[in-house]
């Protein structure tokens, strides 16, 4: 609105150049009034990040410390990350450091997840990169046990999931696992396919569609980055994007395959 005013205004003033004036400083007024109403704040970017990273790097900590220890795996998934990050010395010091901070046995997650949401918690993109980093991180090993399954759940019920939303994007993760590399990883590659994009053999080619656009939408680099995921982490939304992609693939193949033979 204030950017029409704004331009209407310079017009007035200024003629053809206050238009271009009026209008760059009414779109600023309109984004601060956004923020207040709940948006973007386009001035705080910096502190999303700092906040984004440090709850995901105390949070997998919590995780990997929650069945009584920390196994060599997730000590080795946890330095996979941070090359991944591309983390400078000092940084990866400081991720280090958070890890352990979630270790401590006394460690309340609590007041971190708060932090998060009330810094981030505008954007349901965030929310589910934040599980899906944790999902990850807990099936370093090869599988959820029962107490990382646990902690998950309490973690995404404090985001705002319902336990159903909770078990679709797990399912979801846990499928796309099997498609890392670019390709299948199991016997069951076209039923892991629907699964790992939430869809199904009984839904249509358009539903299925949609579901893949949606999903590739929300690990696209430019708006996680707009959103507030550090540039550092879109490696991994990257491969993400690259399995649920593969997936896509699959099923729209074997599609096609049933419709010539039919």
């Amino acid at each position: 609105m204030f950017r029409l005013l704004g331009a209407l205004a310079g017009f007035f003033v200024l003629g053809i150049l206050g238009i271009f004036l009026g209008y760059f400083l009414g779109s600023i007024v309109d984004r601060i009034r956004a923020f207040g109403s709940g948006g973007i704040n386009p001035f705080n970017a910096v502190r999303r990040q700092t906040v984004f990273l440090e709850t995901t790097f105390i949070l997998m900590g919590r995780l990997a410390k929650v069945d009584g220890r920390v196994s060599e795996t997730e000590i080795s998934h946890v330095e996979q990350f941070m090359q991944k990050l591309g983390m400078t010395p000092e940084h990866r010091l400081k991720a280090i450091s958070l890890f352990k901070q979630g270790t401590a046995a006394d460690y309340d997650i609590h007041p971190q997840i708060n932090e998060f949401l009330a810094v981030c918690g505008y954007s349901d993109n965030l929310k589910q990169m934040l599980l899906v980093y944790l999902v990850i991180m807990g099936l370093s090993d090869g599988h959820l046990n029962t107490d990382e399954e646990m902690l998950l759940k309490t973690i995404a019920s404090h985001l705002g999931y319902s336990a159903v939303e909770f078990d679709r994007l797990l399912d979801m993760v846990t499928n796309r696992a099997h498609f890392a590399g670019g390709q299948a990883s199991s016997a069951s590659a076209l039923e892991d396919a629907y699964k790992a994009l939430g869809v199904s053999k009984d839904n249509s080619d358009q539903e299925i569609k949609r579901a893949y656009r949606k999903l590739m939408s929300q690990y696209h680099p430019d708006k996680l980055m707009g959103q507030g995921v550090p540039e550092e982490m879109i490696a991994v939304a990257t491969e993400q994007a690259k399995e649920v992609q593969t997936a896509y693939d699959l099923i729209k193949k074997h599609r096609e395959q049933h419709r010539a033979t039919a």
